[in-house]
């Protein structure tokens, strides 16, 4: 999983008109808006009242237009969390696609209880509304030896929201990313979405925080063999300055300092994040 894939030099041109183009799923084009299916399912009334509140935030149909959603894909979802991007990903793939939710490591003897609690709240989730949940698939994956979200070049679309920071303080970050990179097709697309700290911030500030920086995401991602594509500014906010007591948890949602102050960061609202698209490169033979 951590070998290091040689490029030929034939590469180099492929890489190239792969940062000049946004992949499509089956074509090569420009970014798509999001199908009329997605604004659908984000105005179901299946979705919970506490994350259709967090969409002003998240901008859910736009950044699945970023990542290139189409409803044919098999998409994997890195460390789902409570559902919020289940209640749009799984309904809007049922009929035609195919959403694996790649969880908390549960099925572990030393897995914490916290991890087997989560885990267990979301298929509860998933039982109580079948008719939109029956086809999810449910995977894992993490430390120590859980790197298989899916088959290996199965998946059209990985995405991870918020999460880096947790992998890089459980030292593992490099294993997530090389996971990614074996579950995608060539050509397949890394979608990832993480709070955004100031370049030149520490490690060790990374950590602590939760926000990190720009260029630590591309060289993980770049490390496991992944190309940049494209980044973008949708969940961006001005407003966060990433200097807060209890780090990027003192923010909504988590409001970690409950009552205290907490108008002022309900008006900062949810964190500065950076957007940003990779693809694993269609690796080109030599030609005798």
């Amino acid at each position: 999983m951590y070998r290091r894939f040689h490029r030929l030099a034939a590469v180099g041109l492929v890489l190239s008109a792969l940062t000049a183009c946004t992949w499509q799923f089956g074509s090569w084009g420009p970014a798509a808006e999001a199908p009329p299916s997605v604004q659908a399912t984000l105005a179901g009334k299946h979705r919970s009242p506490e994350y259709r509140a967090r969409d002003d935030d998240r901008h859910p149909a736009e950044v699945l237009a970023f990542f290139g959603l189409q409803a044919q894909q098999t998409v994997v979802e890195v460390w789902p969390g409570g559902g919020y991007w289940t209640e749009i990903l799984a309904p809007y793939l049922r009929p035609q696609g195919r959403y694996i939710a790649a969880h908390f490591v549960a099925s572990d003897p030393a897995a914490p209880e916290w991890r087997r609690q989560a885990v267990e709240r979301f298929r509860d989730k998933l039982s109580g509304d079948p008719s939109r949940y029956d086809r999810v698939e449910v995977s894992e994956i993490g430390a120590p030896r859980y790197w298989s979200p899916a088959a290996p070049g199965s998946a059209d679309l990985v995405l991870t929201f918020r999460n880096v920071h947790n992998w890089m303080k459980g030292e593992y970050a490099s294993g997530m990313f090389a996971s990614f990179y074996d579950t995608l097709k060539p050509g397949g697309i890394l979608g990832v979405v993480e709070h955004r700290a100031k370049p030149g911030t520490s490690w060790e500030a990374m950590i602590r925080s939760g926000y990190v920086t720009e260029a630590q995401v591309i060289e993980l991602a770049e490390g496991a063999g992944f190309r940049l594509l494209a980044r973008s500014e949708l969940n961006a906010n001005p407003l966060d300055d990433r200097d807060h007591p209890a780090g990027v948890w003192t923010l909504p949602p988590s409001l970690r300092l409950g009552e205290q102050d907490r108008a002022r960061y309900l008006t900062i609202g949810e964190s500065d994040r950076m957007t940003l698209k990779f693809v694993k490169p269609i690796l080109v033979a030599p030609t005798a």
